[in-house]
């Protein structure tokens, strides 16, 4: 054992412990301090205890078992510490059974062969003024097969790429795929950190899936549960009869969701938990992670009144760090809800080392702002401009997830005020303002086209409702506002600095109309939004400049399903004040629509 894995700096502790294949058997490890013994049992010896030796390595118990097989179930039996003995799944098993069974499985994660070249040394490491639109996706409930189970990775790869494709995606970010036990908890509460779900395959399928997206210009990131695990007694908690991986402090052992929270005063823990994220990286060629839960390891159950837990802290800089030395192009993409600050600034800055940040705050005050009635707009008005008084804090992802069409929350779209033909302009004009404000994007399955069904893992998205207008037509338009964003360097260069951005129109509360315009080089976007029920004929809106304003996207369009001719419209602007800026334009503005415009230099009335 290489002694960082005793000192908190290992990343590669999986190379070590686990089941490795080797010539005619397979070399068992696992590292259980306080046992007083452990054997292994397996399909290999009739689940026989056959008993494992200590290892000089400290706490670390091995077994090389000849005739032992790739493909083979085991468990490791361990009398613990206290007199009990329990069969315990191998805490860096690569394979696993089909819940509800619990076994290990042998697995060879390295005879796959990646194609993947090109892509990988090729991946942007200035991601920052690249356009990244994410696609999150629940492997098992994206499309379903008839009759019971899932898809595998490689079934469901050829549809689920070209999808992303044609809709204008560059990432595919994939709900925990690490094993767990209930369907339920969607992959959050993990027993296997190193081995991916048999649910949808094995792990070439898995890496096949990977591969093929690198080879269609797709990313492809995971979901990484680092604060907390599974709370099963197969698994880890109290794996060796004492508080192995968890906190022993009763008020801090569970966390709010039943599970056990990630003891990180322990080096131990810090190495496990770096080595399964580099496992994913490493093995799997993932473009990057989205590490849930952060507010629970930077505050003490998540509770800023309970104070930093500053061992959270040092591992989130210990493991961020380490990981940008070894993958620099990597995502690291924290959900953190919290206010702490400096969570993407460098770690050599005294930042916790992300890239990104989601935004949840953007998120609640958004959708909270069009569930409103029209006439509750005007008093709420500044909540939309709100967002970008805080947005330059930190490195801010848009995020609209799964958590958002769950739970009673309902979906997007079918939170947009109003009855079912009057969502579908306020929906389109909800992602013309997503879009087209500074920050990444990201999307939950479904939302691209309007579902209406809140989300439940057990059933495949409601694809029927593609044959209703409204619904491909917002289809239409999701996909127009993704080529836009891909296409425009204004909408995605330099947006991280403040100069990229500039409200044109936020007084207007009594009409509830707002315009900004985003660009820092030679091309500028000017998007403008009406969010009342009101049709304001020749709506005049102030500009600095003389400028010609040629339309590119419209959200009333007849094919996206308004009212308004397929007819781009060029405006000028003409000499005369308005709210305090020398030029001004005029335009129509129909109920819950949004426009576009391309803006050029120096042309006036």
């Amino acid at each position: 054992m290489i002694p960082s894995f005793y000192d908190g700096s290992s990343f590669t502790a999986y190379t070590f412990l686990g089941a490795h294949i080797e010539p005619n058997g397979v070399l068992f490890r696992v590292y259980a301090p306080n046992a007083n013994a452990v054997s292994v049992i397996g399909d290999f010896n009739g689940w026989q205890p056959a008993p494992m030796e200590r290892e000089e390595n400290p706490g670390v118990w091995y077994l090389w078992y000849e005739g032992a097989q790739e493909g083979q179930s085991y468990k490791y039996r361990i009398d613990e510490y206290g007199g009990r003995t329990r069969d315990r799944a191998d805490p860096f098993g690569r394979g696993s059974e089909l819940r509800p069974a619990t076994c290990s499985v042998i697995t060879e994660t390295g005879r796959f062969q990646f194609t993947d070249e090109k892509w990988m040394k090729g991946r942007a490491a200035d991601f920052y003024n690249k356009p990244i639109n994410i696609y999150e996706v629940h492997m098992g409930s994206w499309k379903k097969p008839d009759g019971e189970g899932w898809y595998t990775c490689r079934e469901i790869a050829g549809d689920l790429i070209a999808y992303a494709k044609a809709h204008g995606f560059t990432h595919i970010e994939l709900l925990p795929l690490s094993e767990h036990p209930s369907d339920e908890s969607w992959g959050y509460q993990v027993t296997g950190f190193f081995c991916p779900t048999p649910r949808y395959g094995t792990a070439e399928d898995l890496q096949y899936f990977v591969n093929e997206c690198h080879r269609s210009g797709i990313g492809v990131l995971f979901d990484f549960v680092p604060v907390h695990f599974a709370p099963d007694d197969y698994a880890l908690f109290e794996f060796d009869g004492t508080h192995l991986y968890e906190y022993p402090f009763d008020d801090v052992t569970r966390s709010e969701w039943g599970s056990c929270n990630f003891n990180f005063s322990r080096a131990e823990v810090r190495s496990f938990l770096q080595s399964a994220a580099h496992y994913w990286l490493d093995v799997y060629h993932f473009d990057g992670l989205r590490m849930d839960a952060i507010r629970n390891a930077i505050y003490w159950q998540g509770d800023e009144n309970r104070g930093i837990n500053h061992d959270g802290v040092a591992f989130l800089r210990g493991l961020n760090g380490g990981l940008k030395e070894r993958f620099p192009t990597a995502l690291l993409i924290a959900e953190d809800s919290s206010a702490y600050l400096k969570v993407t600034a460098p770690i050599q800055y005294d930042g916790l080392g992300f890239d990104f940040k989601w935004n949840l705050g953007w998120m609640h005050d958004t959708l909270e702002f069009f569930q409103l009635p029209p006439e509750q707009r005007t008093a709420q008005y500044g909540r939309l401009c709100w967002p970008m008084s805080y947005f330059y804090n930190d490195l801010f992802l848009l995020p609209l997830s799964h958590d958002e069409v769950v739970h009673g929350k309902t979906t997007v779209l079918q939170r947009m005020w109003g009855d079912y033909e009057q969502k579908f302009p306020q929906g389109r004009t909800f992602y013309t303002l997503m879009f087209t404000q500074p920050g990444k994007k990201l999307n939950f399955m479904g939302n691209e086209f309007g579902q209406l069904r809140e989300w439940d893992e057990k059933r495949g998205q409601d694809w029927d409702l593609l044959k209703y207008p409204l619904h491909d037509s917002f289809m239409e338009w999701f996909s127009a506002l993704s080529r836009l964003y891909f296409i425009h360097p204004a909408l995605h260069a330099d947006e991280y600095n403040a100069a990229s951005f500039r409200w044109i129109e936020n007084s207007s509360p009594a009409q509830c109309v707002y315009a900004y315009e985003r660009g820092l080089g030679r091309e500028r976007l000017l998007a403008v939004l009406n969010l009342s029920r009101n049709f304001y004929p020749g709506f005049p809106i102030g500009f600095d400049r003389p400028a010609v304003l040629v339309e590119a996207l419209n959200s009333d369009w007849q094919r996206y399903g308004g009212g308004t001719p397929e007819e781009p419209r060029t405006l000028r602007t003409h000499a005369g004040a308005h709210h305090d800026m020398p030029y001004s334009f005029a335009m129509d503005l129909v109920p819950f629509g949004s426009v576009i415009y391309l803006v050029k230099e120096g042309h006036t009335e």
